[in-house]
């Protein structure tokens, strides 16, 4: 009897602790863009297709409780910034556009006129900058974090120009809802150059900086987030983050089980092409029972 008593009181106190840890989270106060745990990568998925970026997979994951939209930007061969992970065959043929375009646009940067006029899987309308910051206008509560493919300096600054030129001509409230992934420090001030965008998101994956210089970065520059890739994520890395004030996203994760896991580790939120930020809120109140 003691020692079933003795089990009984072991996984009160577990299932305490991890109460706990779900329900501290929870009530961390956040706010803007970090107050959602959800990011769409490029838009999220629309019938099981990832990747498109496309205006239907915005207004889709949307209906669905979704408010922060990950969007890749390229620009096409007239430098026009528009929603496009890459300007490759494997992409054309991922999005069905293999019948759309002849054979020698199928691999490499379209017009502006050709990229707009090209369906998505036959069915799906394409996004430029403009149509992006249209979309943001009608929905208040929702934000776009930009992820721009282009790796030259004056093709990052044309990206965000378009959309900082299409949002003053729109509506500037809607630069509040703009987030910025940079990816290495310097392009913190090439930000700066095009306009003082109040939301950053530092992305790791593709810099070769320590830990100790993200965190001392970080806390320097008041950056609002950082998001990483699976093999970067542990304990100690995701504390230091928050007490440098950033919390952390992980990307990209379709499994709600992986979701928890982390969370455990102090990561609050993840970017993924399936989940919702409902189905977040749902996994959360799995674990909120009170001993």
């Amino acid at each position: 009897m003691k020692r079933i008593a003795a089990v009984i009181t072991l996984l009160i106190v577990t299932v305490g602790t991890l109460f706990f840890a779900y329900e501290s989270q929870s009530e961390e106060q956040h706010d803007g863009f970090t107050a959602y745990r959800l990011i769409a990568h490029a838009m999220g998925s629309i019938r099981d297709q990832p990747y498109t970026n496309a205006y239907e997979a915005m207004i889709a994951n949307y209906e669905k409780g979704t408010r922060v939209f990950e969007i890749d930007f390229m620009l096409t061969t007239d430098r026009v910034a528009v929603a496009r992970h890459e300007w490759t065959a494997n992409m054309s043929k991922l999005l069905g556009q293999e019948e759309e375009l002849p054979e020698d646009k199928q691999a490499g940067a379209l017009t502006h006129d050709e990229f707009m006029n090209t369906p998505i899987l036959g069915i799906y309308q394409p996004m430029d900058a403009d149509g992006i910051i249209n979309v943001l206008a009608q929905y208040p509560d929702m934000y776009i974090v930009t992820d721009t493919k282009e790796q030259k300096n004056e093709d990052i600054q044309q990206v965000l120009s378009s959309l900082v030129n299409a949002a003053k001509k729109k509506d500037p409230s809607v630069l509040d809802r703009i987030v910025v992934q940079i990816y290495n420090e310097p392009m913190l001030e090439t930000v700066k150059e095009i306009y003082a965008l109040p939301s950053i998101i530092y992305t790791l994956y593709a810099t070769q900086d320590t830990e100790t210089q993200v965190v001392d970065f970080v806390e320097k520059n008041d950056i609002d987030a950082v998001t990483m890739p699976e093999y970067k994520v542990n304990q100690n890395f995701v504390a230091k983050l928050k007490k440098a004030g950033a919390v952390t996203y992980v990307h990209t994760i379709n499994d709600t089980d992986q979701v928890a896991n982390y969370e455990k580790w102090g990561v609050y939120g993840v970017y993924s092409d399936v989940l919702t930020e409902e189905e977040l809120d749902q996994m959360n109140t799995r674990f909120a029972w009170k001993p």
